[in-house]
């Protein structure tokens, strides 16, 4: 019998990939959006590799697609804290993206 490849391995890796970026550009709301779809297809993978073992070769990348899955995952939960903790501890939002501005014109400042 001729064995298949799982139909969602590529995508979730690159879906996981993706994810750390995310969390850097997006306090950590990207990083859980595509970790979590990345997470859907491998569980889905899986169940359909359980099912029918002998048909499919690449069990393997599922296995360390689902753990850079779950690392991605990790950050994106521990840079949604920092972030939450961040304006938190400067007295709320606006206090938050005053300190960004204020950042930010330093930034440029010392660019000129």
């Amino acid at each position: 019998m001729e064995q298949h490849k799982l139909p969602n391995v590529t995508i979730a890796l690159v879906l996981s990939i993706i994810s750390f970026i995310a969390c850097c550009c997006s306090s950590g709301l990207g990083g859980l959006i595509f970790s979590g779809i990345a997470l859907y297809l491998v569980n889905k993978d899986e169940k359909e590799y359980l099912s029918n073992p002998e048909n499919y070769s690449n069990y393997s990348r599922l296995k360390t697609t689902k753990t850079v899955a779950y690392i991605g995952l990790i950050l994106a939960i521990l840079t949604s804290i920092w972030v939450v903790y961040s304006v938190v501890s400067m007295g709320g939002w606006n206090a938050y993206l005053e300190n960004q501005q204020k950042v930010m014109e330093q930034i440029m400042n010392q660019s000129n």
